[in-house]
């Protein structure tokens, strides 16, 4: 009798077991620690700059550029167009590192669901970046509400709300960089990708000023989240770009679970 060739798998621990060792696996590295810490610094820093910014708009010789009362939040949101790439780095390293390695075939032998191991890298993804984001909100708050100084402002009920808009947003990037680094496998193309996708091309799209343009330009995921972390009411409503945002990141997902499927690890 020809004995059965036994496979570590996960499926009797189920989708449980399977997040348990994502998140055993993205917290056993270094990587992820220096790129929170790196978000933490590039948050203070930033928004600590965007204060002084605002600050000396109101308090130099031209008037024409005064800004008045600014809100703490708004502050945030805007020091996360460069937080975010640090975020857009922790999901790529989720996945691309394993590639890297050569660890996500012993990932794949374990679990041999590809949707189910995609699946649960993004719940784990999701779940640190959007209270990590609370707390680079938090971060940002401290460090810009004093150098405002009398021209900040921080409402409890509207800092509340912006701070939890840009842990939403924060947690889909980060989400969208994961499903793109599973589709295309490598960390500098993905992020070559991800920074034409969030900035530089709808900003292409935005500078002949052309309204068709500028249409096309509100539904790429940075510009909707930035609608929504803003809470605008144009060119649509903030819900219209948080809805824009997470398709973009379950259209990512479901390209990398498509070419997970397609080709080995």
């Amino acid at each position: 009798m020809t004995a059965t060739p036994i496979r570590p798998t996960t499926r009797s621990a189920g989708f449980g077991g399977t997040v348990a060792a994502e998140w055993t696996k993205l917290w056993s590295v270094r990587s992820t620690w220096w790129t929170l810490l790196a978000a933490v610094l590039v948050t203070a820093a930033t928004a600590g700059q965007l204060a002084i910014y605002a600050a000396n708009a109101n308090t130099n010789d031209d008037p024409a550029d005064d800004r008045g009362i600014v809100t703490v939040g708004s502050i945030v949101i805007g020091s996360m167009e460069l937080t975010q790439y640090a975020v857009l780095a922790l999901g790529l390293l989720v996945v691309t590192s394993e590639f890297t390695s050569g660890t996500i075939r012993t990932t794949l032998q374990c679990t041999p669901s590809r949707g189910r191991v995609l699946l649960a890298k993004a719940v784990v993804t999701a779940a640190v970046t959007f209270p990590f984001g609370l707390l680079l909100g938090g971060v940002g708050t401290l460090v810009a509400g004093p150098v405002l100084g009398e021209w900040g402002s921080a409402p409890v009920a509207g800092t509340l709300r912006d701070l939890l808009a840009v842990s939403a947003y924060l947690a889909l990037v980060g989400v969208l960089a994961l499903g793109l680094g599973a589709a295309l496998r490598s960390a500098v193309l993905s992020l070559i990708v991800l920074v034409a996708t969030l900035m530089i091309v709808p900003l292409s799209l935005q500078e002949p000023d052309i309204t068709l343009l500028n249409r096309i330009a509100d539904g790429f995921p940075g510009v909707a989240g930035g609608h929504f972390m803003a809470g605008d009411t144009e060119p649509y409503r903030a819900a219209w770009g948080l809805l824009l945002l997470a398709g973009w990141a379950v259209a990512a997902l479901v390209l990398g679970r498509a070419a997970l499927r397609r080709r080995d690890a």
